[in-house]
């Protein structure tokens, strides 16, 4: 039953735009719209816990999966940008990592790759702030980006 309050409250907290998106019974819908207008804790609670009573009269399961559908893409940009972060540090730190990259990354303009690369260390070694660093970064982010709209793996062992 907690678990039923658990998808009630988050659909509280979805926009009005969302939960829009999401199929349920009417009965529920007006439930979570009048949670919304409830401003006081205890009355919130309540009807939160009317929530969840009123969805173990129904299939949650269908709800609980379109709510988490909305959290699938920031999930996904995270591990995006993990793995765009270990191809940087790794492109920083192993010198054989370029051709590697190159191998994976076909498209990549390896000429910029390995000037950012080069001026990245130069930064480190003169104590200037890493702007090549965080450049390197971006320009990685960048072709992974690509791939994950096109739908290709993403070189780093396709785990997105």
């Amino acid at each position: 039953m907690r678990d039923l309050q658990d998808v009630g409250a988050a659909l509280v907290k979805l926009s009005p735009e969302r939960l829009a998106r999401i199929e349920m019974p009417d009965v529920l819908r007006e439930a979570v719209v009048a949670a919304r207008t409830i401003t006081k804790h205890e009355g919130r609670r309540r009807q939160i816990q009317y929530i969840g009573r009123l969805m173990r009269d129904i299939d949650a399961s269908p709800i609980a999966a379109q709510l988490a559908e909305f959290d699938a893409p920031s999930k996904r940009q995270s591990a995006l940008f993990h793995v765009a972060e270990r191809w940087r540090q790794e492109l920083f730190d192993d010198p054989a990592a370029i051709e590697r990259f190159e191998k994976d990354f076909p498209e990549a303009d390896a000429k910029r790759v390995r000037s950012l690369i080069e001026t990245a260390h130069a930064e480190d070694r003169s104590g200037r702030p890493r702007r090549a660093f965080r450049e390197l970064f971006h320009a990685v982010n960048a072709l992974l980006q690509d791939r994950a709209r096109r739908g290709s793996p993403t070189g780093w062992g396709d785990s997105t």
